[in-house]
């Protein structure tokens, strides 16, 4: 399976950024990728200045940009994500996702809001625009189960544990760490994630702006599930496609049975109805 990776920064012109996104896609269709990846709010400034006033309905117009990009091109997109709002006025930050035909075929609203103040480094309160969402992302592909999640979501083990109980081999993070919790954080969180999981992660970044009012770290990457760093990208816009092999997966899982060997008569992780 051929994975690209889209760190690309947004400017203030959200046709600007859609159409940029489009471009790069397209680059990815043609280095062979079977899906794109695009990063977390990739169409509008990371702000919550701007969040509420760049929001859209699903089925809106970044919406159905993507589903074109999708069908257009022949692959899967992951799209990043985009301040969606819903009928009630509810804002979220949501990823949407298309199969090849551009038919929307999963939707993860984060989980966890971003809502820090690091001594000395980065202070965000997502939460002062956006609502959480409740569900657990895994979908299927012609290739494999995904998991999906968005950015700070992926700190937390217990949604990745959930995912891969679910049956993800590869889990799909839009993400964008900044320049205090990125250098500390970044590598080791999806090294982490992909060592307990025996899977591949994939972090897709902004391109960092010195400029702009959110500076985001970059370094997108792929992690293998042995919990080597099979690419990493570093600070500038790029697009790569980077192909991972799925019997990997199962070869660690045998050679290392973590998950057979859960004492689930002990303790479990179980994701809750609503």
């Amino acid at each position: 399976m051929k994975l690209g990776l889209i760190q690309m920064g947004a400017t203030l012109d959200k046709q600007d950024n859609v159409a940029r996104a489009a471009a790069h896609v397209a680059e990815c269709k043609a280095q062979g990728a079977d899906i794109a990846i695009l990063p977390e709010i990739f169409n509008a400034p990371y702000s919550n200045e701007y969040f509420a006033e760049y929001a859209e309905p699903q089925g809106g117009p970044t919406w159905q940009a993507l589903s074109r990009m999708a069908q257009e091109n022949q692959l899967w997109l992951v799209g990043g994500s985009i301040p969606e709002v819903d009928e009630a006025g509810k804002v979220y930050n949501t990823s949407f996702v298309f199969d090849s035909q551009g038919r929307q075929v999963a939707r993860h609203r984060k989980m966890h809001l971003f809502d820090i103040d690091v001594k000395g480094g980065q202070s965000f309160r997502e939460s002062a625009t956006f609502t959480p969402g409740n569900e657990v992302t895994v979908f299927e592909t012609p290739w494999c189960k995904m998991g999906l999640c968005i950015c700070f979501d992926f700190r937390f083990p217990e949604l990745a544990r959930l995912m891969v109980l679910q049956g993800a081999k590869v889990l799909v993070v839009p993400a964008a760490f900044n320049m205090t919790t990125g250098p500390a954080h970044w590598e080791l969180m999806f090294r982490q994630r992909a060592v307990d999981g025996q899977c591949y992660t994939v972090g897709v970044a902004p391109a960092r702006d010195e400029k702009g009012c959110y500076v985001s770290y970059g370094n997108s990457m792929v992690v293998s599930p042995w919990g080597d760093v099979v690419w990493r990208a570093d600070e500038k816009p790029q697009v790569h496609v980077v192909e991972v092999d799925l019997d990997r997966v199962e070869e660690v899982r045998q050679q290392l049975p973590l998950l057979s060997a859960r004492r689930t008569d002990v303790y479990t992780v179980e994701q809750k109805q609503p």
